[in-house]
């Protein structure tokens, strides 16, 4: 063989090796999509694919998982963000929710009426606009922030209407809905139930105002998932996940998931299903046991 055609041949063939090379050692890789969008968070594989997102990113897509979650990302770099938007891009992943977060949104409450608080709260919602499109983000979470105990129930719920109603009008032009959730985090919290936020999203009445309903917290403030998520369907946006009690991945508490998947898949859902939660044990080996849980509970 002459010199030139060995060393092209050569590298031809050291290309093909790199390219069926993993991401990463100890990765499966390109495994099958699972039948529903299951999304990450930054952190959730940080021991196999190291502390850089975009990284983790990858890792997450060679394990089959086609969407993520960045809480954060308002408060990353305009160059991280965009960074990560050309990665999600590149492996053909979905942007799940961030936050559309002005400061301490639990004790910034939109309940009271507050100029203040509202005004903030409808800036942010501007600066929100401008992070979404670095990331081709669809969905973004919002909570109103505590309770008013000094004033009646009605009071506080049309002054979050009206808020809100001012923030969708700056969203929906762009196709961005806020997702309002109902938590669980402490009995001081304004949004806590189902069906408190499904009344809310029917007096908004825009497209850009949904329900981003977060099992592990119905499953702390009121049970009976399956129904109160057939009462709520036509509001829900979005979902998250997390097992009670631990708030970590599927088959580590009390929660079936795998009939829940199958409901909302039988429904036809087939947005992002956010994995909002912790890992149950350390290190590689929790990481990998996180994967199969979610193989386990997809399986249906």
């Amino acid at each position: 063989m002459k010199r030139r055609n060995f060393i092209h041949a050569s590298l031809t063939a050291m290309a093909s090796a790199a390219m069926a090379t993993p991401s990463f050692s100890n990765a499966k890789p390109f495994a099958k999509p699972f039948k529903l969008n299951y999304a990450p968070h930054a952190g959730m594989f940080k021991n196999h694919a190291g502390d850089d997102f975009v990284d983790q990113i990858k890792f997450m897509a060679d394990h089959g998982f086609k969407g993520i979650e960045d809480n954060g990302l308002m408060g990353r770099s305009v160059a991280e963000q965009e960074r990560i938007g050309k990665t999600l891009d590149q492996l053909g992943m979905t942007m799940g929710v961030f936050v559309i977060d002005g400061g301490d949104n639990w004790k910034v409450s939109l309940a009271t009426g507050k100029q203040e608080f509202k005004d903030n709260f409808i800036k942010t919602c501007k600066a929100s606009l401008e992070t979404a499109k670095r990331v081709n983000a669809k969905w973004a979470t919002v909570v109103p922030g505590f309770f008013e105990r000094k004033m009646p129930i009605g009071i506080q719920t049309a002054n979050v209407v009206d808020a809100l109603r001012r923030g969708a009008e700056i969203l929906e032009p762009s196709g961005l809905i806020m997702v309002l959730e109902p938590l669980s985090d402490t009995p001081e919290l304004f949004l806590r139930l189902s069906d408190q936020t499904f009344e809310i999203c029917k007096a908004v009445k825009s497209p850009s105002c949904k329900i981003l309903f977060d099992i592990y917290h119905m499953q702390r403030n009121e049970g009976n998932i399956i129904n109160n998520i057939n009462s709520c369907w036509d509001e829900i946006a979005y979902f998250q996940i997390g097992d009670n009690p631990g708030r970590n991945e599927p088959t580590t508490g009390e929660i079936n998931y795998k009939n829940i998947f199958k409901h909302v898949y039988d429904k036809g859902y087939r947005g992002i299903m956010g994995m909002e939660h912790g890992n149950a044990k350390p290190g590689k080996e929790g990481e990998l046991a996180l994967i199969q849980a979610y193989r386990d509970s997809d399986s249906f």
